[in-house]
């Protein structure tokens, strides 16, 4: 039985997955530079000496609903194109699959931080969920339970 290493689409799944992951990563980055920049903290703990309360700010809620939205669309990606990379699918499908997810998902980053007029968001939003569905697809449709 060949290894995963061995399969001809994981170095590509490594590669794209890799990507939105470390694009998930990121956000956690710009967060916190919008807290610091605008001064704005969550917890009374970090407020400590800075003469200022917990509070929010719009540009800090919109970088961490971004960042929640990757969570709740990478982290399946990469679990579903794991799995999916593991039924031996055409070098072209996978390709197509990952990238347009990628693409996707920082379309929906950029539409989502500058703010980009609708639908760029949605449209990067469900072009990424579409392709984690067909992969889904492929992985039942070819299952042997």
């Amino acid at each position: 039985m060949a290894g995963v290493f061995d399969n001809p689409v994981f170095p590509y799944f490594a590669f794209y997955a890799t990507v939105v992951v470390l694009k998930t990563m990121a956000m956690s980055v710009v967060t916190s530079f919008h807290r610091l920049t605008k001064k704005v903290f969550a917890n009374p703990e970090d407020t400590a000496g800075m003469g200022v309360k917990p509070s929010t700010h719009e540009s800090v809620e919109r970088v961490r609903r971004c960042h929640l939205n990757d969570l709740e669309n990478v982290i399946p990606f990469v679990l579903i194109g794991l799995l999916y990379t593991a039924t031996g699918p055409s070098l072209g499908s996978a390709l197509l699959h990952f990238r347009i997810f990628t693409g996707a998902r920082i379309l929906h980053t950029i539409a989502y931080l500058l703010p980009l007029p609708q639908p760029s968001r949605v449209l990067g939003f469900f072009v990424g969920i579409l392709v984690t569905m067909s992969m889904a697809w492929s992985i039942l449709s070819n299952s042997k339970y």
